[in-house]
């Protein structure tokens, strides 16, 4: 028995009964295709109609809400469906060309195996897709849009602070006193974030997993203060960092994570060099540097504080930090508390960083042209707002040439990228040896916090005796360091090596799915189909996407700033898309009700026909997290996500999408698709390697 979250609305308390009836047909005659991996070209993809090579049964999710649970979402499924076989008509799959009509809230069941893909990459295939460009109109508009913003901004100040001076008075001075804020340094916050603040910080409830429930909120004042309706809408969630899923509250992770709080309580109580270090952190250490294959490594409290104490520890007066331009600005934090001097190369631009290290190797330190103490380069494995994974063959080329010392920070990819889930250096087949310093955070893909360093012995002993964060910061709470460990685990397949096994606690109980590491690597490459579908599915509608198609971050390029907001409204409230006749239909009629009830209970028929708009959750970034014309809207792909819901998004991305007129493109190589055309050939997309027409 699956047992809701009590936040989460009208999700019905016991879902085996309805799940067992969709999933009759797809338990009974479930079929595989071969993998993706096992292919000749290492990317080649099935359809769904060729399903009937092989009878293995896909690896099993695992739902149990007890410790001593060993049994699978599947198996109770193929259970409960021997009782409900009298009503085949609620879930039958047609011809398996669906293969996702069971759903959850938390994490969407697909058992389709012919939407499954492996993430590596592919030697011939192009590293880096052409960044494409608007046209000159649209780069016109955009700038005229800001210059239109910033002059109604200033001439609204203006205004205000002579006819209205007491709601000024924070930006005034007054009575001897200075003023409290800056008008100029607020001014980007006052007079352009707040038109969009209502996209912003939605507050929520629940668990942020595959679905997550928003409290509706209202605005008297554009945009200045909000007030709680009472009401909830249940939005399919692709804005949140839930790569492999594990944003759960129940299953094999939780009841551990549940076992931890009756053994260690709540907190360490301390730091590491005080009462804080726990042996649960240093089995975590010995399980993450086994993972990352690493001599050693660490584990830090918070992900920003990684890098950000990190890097001051392994850097000092006398290094040159040679950083990409794009990298995050912990980085760029950590960089500047080292005092170290700092150079900075166009993104992923790999002869620039060449000629880079060139000038600085001849020309040595500024003003006495001594040599440098130490050269560092630091890059991501993917960038978290371009969707970008970085050059590492290069790089290592460039390592082996001029000796300087490399540290990947994969926040994003660690989890997310690599047949293995272990980042950059396994979707390249790099030995993570030959990388000086890995780092990488628990918040992405594990469903934990904090962040880790790996790396050789030497190097991290000096990290844990000069990084503050370990030296004064409270260490990571059993409950955390738990979830740390099960999930890694379930990825690694423990169960299969007795070395990897022994580095786990022994009151740890793992469900024989999680052991084996079958759920991890079904997680793996659903993940690495839904990023592929997506990314490709909306460059097919026109779109311009950044980044690369393996990335789980999907960048939609939307440019004009008064666009942003809409886009982001209109994908929550699905109708305002629509022309006003078919909108006041939807509204005042039944249909709207269903489609309501159609994710908070989404094994009914109405939601098992497609014809359901579900709310969807995006975030939209502008300046200055991005570059000033550059707005976009971040896509965060989740292996939670069904086939289905990617083709919700696609949908909604076409319909939103030709209303704001945001599709600047026309498709690639073959030419612009329709969405119907993109639903029923997605594995031809997800196997498509964007230079060849389809």
């Amino acid at each position: 028995m699956l047992a809701s979250n009590d936040s989460m609305g009208s999700v019905p308390t016991t879902l085996d009964a309805k799940w067992a009836v969709a999933h009759t047909h797809s338990s009974s005659t479930t079929t595989t295709t071969r993998s993706h991996s096992d292919s000749s070209a290492g990317s080649s993809s099935s359809s769904p109609e060729d399903n009937d090579s092989e009878t293995t049964a896909p690896p099993s999710l695992t739902t149990g809400s007890t410790m001593t649970s060993e049994e699978s979402l599947e198996e109770k499924l193929a259970e409960s469906a021997l009782v409900h076989q009298s009503a085949p008509h609620l879930g039958a799959l047609d011809d398996g060309s669906e293969g996702n009509l069971l759903k959850h809230a938390e994490f969407g069941w697909d058992a389709n195996p012919a939407y499954r893909y492996t993430s590596q990459h592919i030697p011939g295939h192009p590293l880096h897709t052409a960044e494409e460009e608007p046209s000159y109109v649209i780069v016109l508009l955009t700038y005229l849009s800001y210059i239109v913003l910033i002059a109604v901004g200033h001439l609204r100040d203006y205004i205000g602070k002579h006819l209205f001076p007491k709601s000024y008075k924070h930006l005034m001075q007054s009575n001897g006193y200075a003023a409290l804020n800056s008008d100029f340094d607020s001014f980007y916050t006052r007079r352009l974030k707040t038109r969009l603040d209502d996209c912003f910080s939605r507050p929520v409830t629940g668990v942020c997993g595959r679905t997550v429930v928003c409290l509706d909120r209202t605005t008297d004042d554009h945009n200045h203060t909000f007030k709680l309706t009472g009401t909830k809408t249940r939005a399919l969630n692709i804005s949140g960092y839930n790569y492999l899923g594990f944003a759960q509250s129940q299953g094999g992770c939780a009841d551990n994570v549940e076992e931890s709080l009756k053994r260690y309580s709540v907190s360490s109580f301390g730091s590491r060099l005080g009462a804080g270090h726990l042996e649960l952190q240093q089995q975590t250490e010995k399980l993450v540097a086994r993972f990352l294959g690493t001599e050693d490594a660490m584990v830090i409290s918070m992900g920003f504080a990684t890098n950000s104490t990190s890097i001051p520890a392994i850097a000092s007066p006398g290094t040159l930090i040679i950083s990409d331009e794009y990298n995050h600005s912990s980085i760029r934090f950590g960089a500047r508390l080292s005092r170290a001097h700092i150079r900075q190369y166009k993104h992923n631009n790999m002869e620039e960083l060449e000629a880079l290290l060139r000038e600085c190797i001849s020309q040595g330190m500024p003003r006495t042209h001594r040599p440098w103490k130490k050269i560092l380069v630091i890059v991501e494995g993917l960038y978290s707002m371009e969707g970008s994974l970085v050059n590492l063959p290069e790089i290592m080329r460039l390592k082996r040439k001029y000796k300087f010392y490399l540290y990947i920070d994969e926040a994003h990819s660690v989890g997310a990228i690599g047949p293995r889930g272990r980042g950059v250096c396994d979707y390249f087949s790099v030995d993570p040896r030959k990388v000086d310093i890995l780092m990488g955070t628990f918040t992405k893909s594990f469903g934990a916090a904090g962040g880790y360093i790996g790396g050789s012995k030497t190097v991290i002993d000096r990290i844990r005796l000069l990084n503050h964060s370990n030296v004064y910061g409270e260490t990571l709470s059993p409950p955390v360091l738990t979830q740390i460990v099960t999930s890694m685990a379930s990825i690694m397949g423990v169960g299969n090596n007795p070395e990897e096994a022994a580095l786990l606690p022994d009151w740890i109980e793992l469900p024989r799915s999680l052991s084996d590491g079958s759920e991890g690597l079904e997680r793996l490459r659903r993940l690495a189909f839904n990023s592929r579908y997506l990314s490709s599915g909306l460059r097919k509608l026109g779109f311009i996407v950044f980044g690369h198609r393996d990335s789980p971050i999907v960048p939609l390029l939307i440019y004009l700033p008064g666009k942003m907001g809409s886009f982001g409204r209109m994908m929550l409230h699905r109708n305002m898309s629509l022309p006003p006749d078919e909108r006041l239909i939807r509204e005042e009629g039944e249909l709207s009700e269903r489609e309501r009830l159609a994710l908070e209970d989404p094994t009914s028929s109405w939601a098992l026909s497609g014809r359901a708009r579900p709310p969807i959750v995006v975030v939209v970034v502008a300046y200055p997290a991005t570059p000033l014309i550059s707005s976009r809207v971040r896509f965060c792909v989740s292996s939670a996500h069904t086939k289905k819901d990617i083709d919700d998004v696609l949908i909604a991305c076409d319909e939103v999408g030709s209303v704001l007129d945001l599709k600047y493109q026309n498709g690639g190589p073959g030419g612009r698709w329709t969405i119907e055309q993109v639903l029923s050939r997605s594995t031809e997309l997800v196997a498509w390697d964007g230079k060849s027409a389809l």
